[in-house]
């Protein structure tokens, strides 16, 4: 989820790989940390969810530092979108990368469910839904948008810790539990367990995303104009 520039060195295919890889073990950990928080917590959603929590902030910090120097470690196609208008991806790769981080999405929620000997895929009944959802995907993303953006341009080695962070506040903060990302949106609706989004709920959840994503680049690019990115000194 950095948008730190790519090595130069690295290929188009290395990093697609990276997406792919990335976004498929960001959903094992979000799905199979959710299997065994309701497996443990007996029934105690809190627990569930605060268990669910610490493995998905954690899982980005160590992602985005493996992958950021490959592809950026987006693993989410808002954070591409906004890449892209910031011209820092050609719109092949952005798309290339779209598409691998959905195709690593759905491995991941298959190799979670193959840990826990469940059906490999599935169709989620967990219905989130409604306005009070929408915003609240929007702020989710609007803020994980907004921490990138400004964090990279101040202190881009600080970029997984704070993105890590935020996510972490935001499965508590926002009514959603901050999914705060399409290719995970569209990975959980395979699963009919604890992390879960019904199919039919998935665009609602798309668009409020892709919403949220834009303003919190416009804002940046309002605020940043014409300006030059702090020296180190």
């Amino acid at each position: 989820m950095s948008s730190a520039e790519s090595t130069p060195a690295m290929s188009a295919a290395r990093q697609c790989v990276a997406e792919a890889v990335g976004t498929a073990l960001l959903l094992a950990t979000v799905v199979g940390s959710g299997i065994m928080g309701a497996g443990l917590s007996e029934g105690n959603d809190a627990i569930a969810l605060l268990g669910n929590t610490l493995a998905t902030g954690a899982i980005l910090v160590v992602l985005i530092m493996m992958f950021g120097p490959i592809s950026g470690a987006h693993f989410n196609p808002a954070v591409t979108l906004v890449m892209y208008l910031e011209k820092q991806l050609p719109a092949h790769l952005a798309a290339a990368f779209v598409f691998c981080q959905c195709i690593g999405g759905l491995a991941g929620v298959v190799t979670a469910h193959a840990m826990f000997e469940l059906d490999l895929l599935q169709a989620s009944t967990n219905t989130r839904t409604g306005g009070a959802q929408w915003l609240a995907e929007g702020v989710a993303t609007f803020g994980l948008l907004a921490t990138i953006l400004y964090v990279v341009r101040q202190r881009a080695d600080a970029v997984p810790f704070a993105v890590g962070l935020y996510i972490t506040a935001g499965y508590w903060f926002t009514a959603s539990t901050s999914f705060a990302n399409p290719a995970v949106t569209l990975a959980r609706s395979f699963t009919d367990t604890f992390s879960g989004i019904d199919p039919s709920d998935v665009i609602g959840f798309v668009l409020a995303q892709l919403a949220g994503a834009l303003v919190a680049w416009v804002l940046y690019s309002w605020q940043f104009k014409s300006a030059s990115p702090p020296s180190d000194g």
